[in-house]
């Protein structure tokens, strides 16, 4: 008696900042490989199907990527992470020393300037 069968493997490959196609949003995409192997008595042998997939981490759709621009966005990855860790200044809209807006901290609004909160001028409520 010979058993066979198949095994999927997921693999994940980068975590990317793209703007989702359903949803609009800029948000982190995973970049994974999904690899189905033969295997016979539960051994697997031999991958017989490879496909790469971006799923966003917002609303949680997943698109089929062709090989070629799967390397694409690995390699564009690396090369990020190179450069330090994160998108080239001024790339990232939301980033904190993005330009824009003559307001402090280079356009977030959500940025102090660099500066911690002044004492009686908000802060953490529950802090004493």
């Amino acid at each position: 008696m010979i058993i066979f069968g198949t095994k999927g493997y997921i693999y994940q490959l980068a975590i990317l900042t793209l703007v989702c196609g359903q949803c609009g949003n800029p948000s982190a995409h995973t970049l994974r490989k999904r690899v189905s192997k033969f295997t016979l008595f539960f051994v697997p042998l031999f991958p017989y199907s490879t496909k790469h997939y971006t799923q966003c981490t917002f609303c949680g759709v997943e698109h089929q990527v062709p090989n070629e621009q799967a390397e694409q966005l690995l390699a564009q990855s690396a090369t990020q992470a190179q450069q330090g860790g994160g998108q080239q200044h001024g790339a990232n809209p939301f980033a904190q020393g993005a330009q824009g807006g003559g307001q402090p901290g280079g356009g977030n609004p959500f940025s102090q300037g660099g500066q911690g909160p002044q004492p009686g001028q908000g802060g953490n409520p529950y802090q004493h």
